[in-house]
């Protein structure tokens, strides 16, 4: 199956994720949560990168919504090819999307996500504008 990303994303981050043992089910294949977790381990990684580590005690991003489609089983042994793509700005919050694919075949997509990401002054549990140099890094 092809997937095609519309043009209003834009790519921001790639990552290989190595698939582990624990990551399969009963049914011998990736199951479904170890697809979030991928999601997950992206978009950090993309903060990381960005210099936006977790600031409990300041601002930062919360998902407030997050899917996942599934295309294809990915299997133990192998590798993940996660794609992070950024795009619709607005106030407070912006959109992540994803894809994942083996290695060993990167033009598959096994499964697209993405979140909704709100930005939060955490000590007041409120939503906040997301910062300049935040949404330098989301805009188009």
């Amino acid at each position: 199956m092809r997937i095609e990303i519309p043009e209003r994303k834009r790519l921001v981050h790639e990552m290989r994720i190595p698939i582990r043992w624990g990551d399969m089910d009963a049914m011998g294949h990736v199951n479904n949560t170890s697809y979030f977790r991928y999601l997950e381990t992206l978009r950090i990684d993309w903060m990381q990168a960005i210099g936006c580590p977790p600031a409990p005690q300041g601002e930062g991003p919360v998902i407030v919504n997050a899917f996942c489609n599934f295309y294809r089983q990915l299997e133990y042994p192998g590798e993940v090819l996660a794609r992070l793509y950024v795009s619709d700005p607005a106030r407070t919050t912006f959109e992540t999307w994803a894809t994942l694919a083996r290695v060993d075949q990167p033009e598959v997509i096994c499964a697209a996500g993405g979140a909704t990401t709100i930005w939060v002054d955490f000590p007041k549990q409120k939503a906040v504008a997301l910062p300049d140099w935040m949404r330098a890094h989301v805009a188009d």
